[in-house]
Protein backbone atom coordinates (compact mmCIF):
# COMPACT_ATOMS: atom_id res chain seq x y z
CA UNK A 1 0.00 0.00 0.00
CA UNK A 2 2.92 2.34 0.69
CA UNK A 3 3.90 2.26 -2.99
CA UNK A 4 0.37 2.72 -4.32
CA UNK A 5 0.09 5.70 -6.73
CA UNK A 6 -2.11 8.55 -5.46
CA UNK A 7 -4.74 8.07 -8.14
CA UNK A 8 -5.43 4.50 -7.00
CA UNK A 9 -6.26 5.41 -3.37
CA UNK A 10 -9.96 5.33 -2.46
CA UNK A 11 -11.54 8.74 -3.08
CA UNK A 12 -12.69 8.91 0.55
CA UNK A 13 -9.10 8.60 1.80
CA UNK A 14 -7.98 11.38 -0.55
CA UNK A 15 -10.82 13.62 0.70
CA UNK A 16 -9.98 12.89 4.35
CA UNK A 17 -6.33 13.81 3.78
CA UNK A 18 -7.28 17.01 1.94
CA UNK A 19 -9.64 18.17 4.67
CA UNK A 20 -7.12 17.38 7.39
CA UNK A 21 -4.31 19.28 5.73
CA UNK A 22 -6.41 22.30 4.76
CA UNK A 23 -8.12 22.62 8.18
CA UNK A 24 -11.62 22.84 6.77
CA UNK A 25 -14.53 23.16 9.21
CA UNK A 26 -17.87 21.62 8.33
CA UNK A 27 -20.37 23.36 10.64
CA UNK A 28 -20.83 26.01 13.34
CA UNK A 29 -21.85 23.36 15.85
CA UNK A 30 -19.35 20.78 17.07
CA UNK A 31 -20.20 17.49 15.29
CA UNK A 32 -21.74 15.26 17.96
CA UNK A 33 -23.85 12.12 17.72
CA UNK A 34 -27.33 12.20 19.25
CA UNK A 35 -26.30 9.53 21.78
CA UNK A 36 -23.08 11.35 22.78
CA UNK A 37 -23.98 11.53 26.48
CA UNK A 38 -25.83 8.27 27.04
CA UNK A 39 -22.60 6.82 28.43
CA UNK A 40 -21.49 8.26 31.77
CA UNK A 41 -18.00 9.72 32.22
CA UNK A 42 -16.70 6.83 34.32
CA UNK A 43 -17.63 4.32 31.62
CA UNK A 44 -16.13 6.51 28.90
CA UNK A 45 -12.84 6.68 30.82
CA UNK A 46 -12.80 2.90 31.21
CA UNK A 47 -13.49 2.37 27.50
CA UNK A 48 -10.91 4.92 26.31
CA UNK A 49 -8.32 3.40 28.63
CA UNK A 50 -8.77 0.00 26.96
CA UNK A 51 -8.66 1.42 23.45
CA UNK A 52 -5.63 3.61 24.11
CA UNK A 53 -3.83 0.64 25.63
CA UNK A 54 -4.45 -1.22 22.37
CA UNK A 55 -3.07 1.72 20.36
CA UNK A 56 0.10 1.77 22.45
CA UNK A 57 0.51 -1.97 22.08
CA UNK A 58 0.04 -1.74 18.30
CA UNK A 59 2.86 0.82 18.21
CA UNK A 60 5.08 -1.71 19.98
CA UNK A 61 5.31 -0.02 23.39
CA UNK A 62 5.94 -2.14 26.46
CA UNK A 63 3.10 -1.40 28.88
CA UNK A 64 4.76 -3.40 31.65
CA UNK A 65 7.33 -0.61 31.96
CA UNK A 66 6.76 1.48 35.08
CA UNK A 67 6.72 4.71 33.06
CA UNK A 68 4.07 3.50 30.59
CA UNK A 69 1.72 1.19 32.44
CA UNK A 70 -0.42 4.01 33.83
CA UNK A 71 -0.51 6.01 30.60
CA UNK A 72 -3.78 4.62 29.12
CA UNK A 73 -5.75 5.58 32.23
CA UNK A 74 -4.06 8.97 32.49
CA UNK A 75 -4.91 9.73 28.86
CA UNK A 76 -8.51 8.58 29.30
CA UNK A 77 -9.04 10.78 32.37
CA UNK A 78 -7.37 13.72 30.64
CA UNK A 79 -9.65 13.39 27.61
CA UNK A 80 -12.91 13.26 29.57
CA UNK A 81 -12.17 15.42 32.62
CA UNK A 82 -9.83 18.00 31.12
CA UNK A 83 -8.96 18.73 27.50
CA UNK A 84 -12.27 17.53 25.98
CA UNK A 85 -14.55 18.35 28.93
CA UNK A 86 -16.15 21.13 26.87
CA UNK A 87 -18.01 18.52 24.82
CA UNK A 88 -20.34 17.88 27.75
CA UNK A 89 -23.08 20.53 28.22
CA UNK A 90 -23.09 19.68 31.93
CA UNK A 91 -19.72 21.45 32.17
CA UNK A 92 -20.95 24.67 30.60
CA UNK A 93 -20.21 27.63 32.91
CA UNK A 94 -23.18 29.36 34.47
CA UNK A 95 -23.00 33.00 33.46
CA UNK A 96 -24.65 35.16 36.10
CA UNK A 97 -25.48 38.70 35.02
CA UNK A 98 -25.50 41.83 37.15
CA UNK A 99 -27.24 45.17 36.70
CA UNK A 100 -24.99 47.77 35.14
CA UNK A 101 -25.33 50.07 38.15
CA UNK A 102 -22.35 52.19 37.16
CA UNK A 103 -24.11 53.05 33.88
CA UNK A 104 -20.89 52.13 32.11
CA UNK A 105 -21.86 52.22 28.46
CA UNK A 106 -18.45 52.01 26.81
CA UNK A 107 -16.53 49.01 25.57
CA UNK A 108 -15.30 46.40 28.03
CA UNK A 109 -12.29 44.42 26.82
CA UNK A 110 -10.77 41.28 28.29
CA UNK A 111 -7.60 40.55 26.37
CA UNK A 112 -4.93 37.86 26.35
CA UNK A 113 -7.19 35.09 27.66
CA UNK A 114 -5.09 31.93 27.59
CA UNK A 115 -6.51 29.41 25.14
CA UNK A 116 -5.75 25.69 24.91
CA UNK A 117 -7.64 23.59 22.41
CA UNK A 118 -7.03 20.62 20.10
CA UNK A 119 -7.20 20.34 16.34
CA UNK A 120 -10.03 17.98 15.42
CA UNK A 121 -8.15 16.72 12.36
CA UNK A 122 -5.05 15.41 14.14
CA UNK A 123 -5.84 15.75 17.88
CA UNK A 124 -2.79 17.90 18.59
CA UNK A 125 -2.82 21.19 20.53
CA UNK A 126 -3.92 24.65 19.47
CA UNK A 127 -2.33 27.19 21.80
CA UNK A 128 -3.01 30.91 21.83
CA UNK A 129 -4.85 33.91 23.17
CA UNK A 130 -8.41 35.17 22.87
CA UNK A 131 -9.43 38.82 23.08
CA UNK A 132 -13.10 39.54 23.78
CA UNK A 133 -15.10 42.74 24.08
CA UNK A 134 -18.70 43.77 24.55
CA UNK A 135 -20.82 46.86 25.07
CA UNK A 136 -23.40 46.44 27.82
CA UNK A 137 -27.10 46.39 26.98
CA UNK A 138 -27.92 47.01 30.64
CA UNK A 139 -26.30 43.95 32.20
CA UNK A 140 -22.69 43.01 32.90
CA UNK A 141 -20.96 39.70 33.51
CA UNK A 142 -18.21 38.76 35.97
CA UNK A 143 -14.83 39.03 34.28
CA UNK A 144 -13.81 35.45 35.11
CA UNK A 145 -16.90 34.18 33.28
CA UNK A 146 -15.50 35.55 30.04
CA UNK A 147 -12.43 33.38 30.59
CA UNK A 148 -14.56 30.38 31.48
CA UNK A 149 -16.67 30.70 28.33
CA UNK A 150 -13.51 30.78 26.21
CA UNK A 151 -12.13 27.76 28.04
CA UNK A 152 -15.38 25.78 27.78
CA UNK A 153 -15.59 25.99 24.00
CA UNK A 154 -11.83 25.46 23.68
CA UNK A 155 -11.98 22.16 25.55
CA UNK A 156 -13.20 20.09 22.63
CA UNK A 157 -11.81 19.01 19.26
CA UNK A 158 -11.93 22.23 17.24
CA UNK A 159 -11.11 24.27 14.21
CA UNK A 160 -10.25 27.86 15.05
CA UNK A 161 -12.94 29.44 12.88
CA UNK A 162 -15.68 27.45 14.60
CA UNK A 163 -14.23 28.13 18.05
CA UNK A 164 -14.23 31.86 17.34
CA UNK A 165 -17.87 31.83 16.24
CA UNK A 166 -19.01 29.63 19.14
CA UNK A 167 -17.46 31.97 21.72
CA UNK A 168 -18.96 35.06 20.07
CA UNK A 169 -22.42 33.50 19.74
CA UNK A 170 -22.43 32.42 23.39
CA UNK A 171 -21.44 35.90 24.56
CA UNK A 172 -24.20 37.44 22.43
CA UNK A 173 -26.72 35.04 23.93
CA UNK A 174 -25.58 35.44 27.54
CA UNK A 175 -25.23 39.23 27.41
CA UNK A 176 -28.36 39.78 25.33
CA UNK A 177 -26.50 42.03 22.90
CA UNK A 178 -25.09 41.83 19.39
CA UNK A 179 -22.32 44.24 20.40
CA UNK A 180 -19.63 41.58 20.82
CA UNK A 181 -16.18 41.06 19.34
CA UNK A 182 -13.83 38.07 19.59
CA UNK A 183 -10.34 37.72 18.12
CA UNK A 184 -8.23 34.57 18.48
CA UNK A 185 -4.50 34.35 17.78
CA UNK A 186 -3.17 30.81 17.95
CA UNK A 187 -0.39 28.43 17.02
CA UNK A 188 -1.44 25.07 15.59
CA UNK A 189 0.84 22.15 16.38
CA UNK A 190 -0.63 20.28 13.42
CA UNK A 191 1.21 22.90 11.35
CA UNK A 192 4.37 23.29 13.44
CA UNK A 193 5.03 19.73 14.65
CA UNK A 194 3.96 17.73 11.58
CA UNK A 195 3.13 18.24 7.91
CA UNK A 196 4.68 21.51 6.73
CA UNK A 197 6.46 21.94 10.10
CA UNK A 198 6.29 25.72 10.03
CA UNK A 199 7.14 26.96 13.52
CA UNK A 200 6.90 30.69 12.78
CA UNK A 201 3.35 31.12 11.47
CA UNK A 202 0.23 31.72 13.55
CA UNK A 203 -3.47 31.95 12.76
CA UNK A 204 -5.74 34.93 13.49
CA UNK A 205 -9.55 34.81 13.28
CA UNK A 206 -12.15 37.40 14.21
CA UNK A 207 -15.91 37.63 14.73
CA UNK A 208 -17.67 41.00 15.05
CA UNK A 209 -21.28 41.82 15.83
CA UNK A 210 -23.48 44.88 16.28
CA UNK A 211 -21.53 48.11 16.82
CA UNK A 212 -18.24 46.29 16.23
CA UNK A 213 -19.17 46.06 12.55
CA UNK A 214 -18.64 49.82 12.46
CA UNK A 215 -15.07 50.80 11.64
CA UNK A 216 -14.71 53.31 14.49
CA UNK A 217 -15.76 50.83 17.22
CA UNK A 218 -13.78 47.98 15.70
CA UNK A 219 -10.63 50.11 15.43
CA UNK A 220 -10.99 51.15 19.07
CA UNK A 221 -11.08 47.47 20.06
CA UNK A 222 -8.04 46.67 17.92
CA UNK A 223 -6.15 49.59 19.50
CA UNK A 224 -6.85 48.23 23.01
CA UNK A 225 -5.56 44.75 22.23
CA UNK A 226 -2.48 46.11 20.48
Amino acid sequence: MLNTPLNTYPQEDILIDAIGNDHVGTAYATPLREDAFKIDDATKIEMIEKHFKSIMEIMGLDLTDDSLKGTPKRVAKMYIKEIFSGLNPANKPEARLFDNKYRYNQMLVEKNITLFSNCEHHFVPIIGKAHVAYISSGKVIGLSKLNRIVQYFSRRPQVQERLNIQIANELKKVLATEDVAVIIEADHLCVSSRGIRDTTSSTVTAEYGGKFLEAETRNEFLKYIG
